[in-house]
């Protein structure tokens, strides 16, 4: 294996420890006895994603080139929609479900092209989806026999991540990283800090520690994704990024003090990750 291609999947394993990462460190802010609200953690995320964009432009000398507008704004609602999404379910249950069922958004992407596109109906594809849900069930502990709504903030990341990435591979044929960045961080710092207004306020240094470097390991992990990608093909990149389920299933009881996955959460997060896998090759084959 060429050494460009070992360094492609450690950035992009890299950036799937760095996001499992930044979910960890919403969980020790609330065993710290913090009472951080998931739309600070949000803000922080755009605001501070924001700030190192508008760094890397100034020295880079890049400019904002503006084509299709609508493929912008949908790609940052919809990114804005999934982070607060994703770190609210993190607030309500455990590190590794929400994790787990972010990483369902290929499964929705499927579903997405299947209604959307004609072309990619592919029935085959449609079964392992189907496969993959119902390991999304097995996650979600039917043997408590009461099913817990905070779940839902997990599998409604997973549905706007899926709609973000469709606009996102859009927007990138007619628009370069920087612009789509800027738009992504932008957007969504405007969005969350007016529609979270009552939840905003000066943190303290203790609070701004954790709202820093949950932001900036996020951040350093889209850079990595970034790196990575360009040295990795999309299957290898599908796969390698798809471990973020099994980093949150092993990890989880040991740094984020999660409960243990039981056998059916096991099996369920091993539907979802064959599940990607497999929808990652199609998607390199085509």
């Amino acid at each position: 294996m060429e050494t460009k291609t070992i360094m492609g999947c450690l950035a992009v394993f890299g950036s799937a420890f760095c996001f499992y990462l930044a979910t960890v460190i919403i969980k020790w802010s609330s065993m710290a006895g913090l009472k951080i609200d998931s739309s600070l953690f949000t803000f922080a995320r755009f605001s501070v994603g924001l700030a190192t964009v508008l760094v890397v432009m100034g020295i880079g000398g890049h400019k904002i080139k503006i084509v299709k507008k609508r493929l912008l704004i949908g790609r940052a609602l919809g990114n804005c929609l999934a982070v607060y999404c994703f770190f609210k379910g993190v607030e309500l249950t455990s590190v590794a479900q929400a994790n787990i069922l972010n990483m369902t958004y290929p499964l929705f992407i499927a579903i997405f092209s299947w209604m959307i596109f004609k072309a990619q109906r592919d029935l085959v594809a449609i079964f392992i989806v189907l496969i993959a849900f119902a390991g999304v069930w097995l996650i979600l502990a039917p043997d408590k026999m009461a099913f817990d709504y905070n779940c839902l903030w997990g599998i409604g990341s997973g549905v706007s991540a899926a709609v973000a990435i469709m606009y996102l591979n859009l927007s990138r044929q007619v628009h370069d990283t920087h612009t789509t960045l800027f738009f992504m961080f932008g957007v969504g710092t405007v969005i969350v800090f007016f529609l979270s207004y009552n939840q905003m306020r000066i943190p303290t240094v203790e609070e701004l520690y954790y709202l820093f470097f949950c932001s900036a390991i996020a951040i350093a992990g889209q850079y990595l994704l970034t790196v990575g990608f360009k040295y990795v093909t999309a299957l290898e990149g599908g796969i390698i990024s798809s471990t973020r389920i099994l980093l949150a299933a092993m990890l989880g009881p040991f740094i984020a003090m999660d409960p243990s996955l039981s056998l059916s959460g096991w099996i369920g997060a091993f539907l979802i990750f064959v599940a990607n896998v497999y929808l990652a090759a199609r998607k390199a084959k085509g």
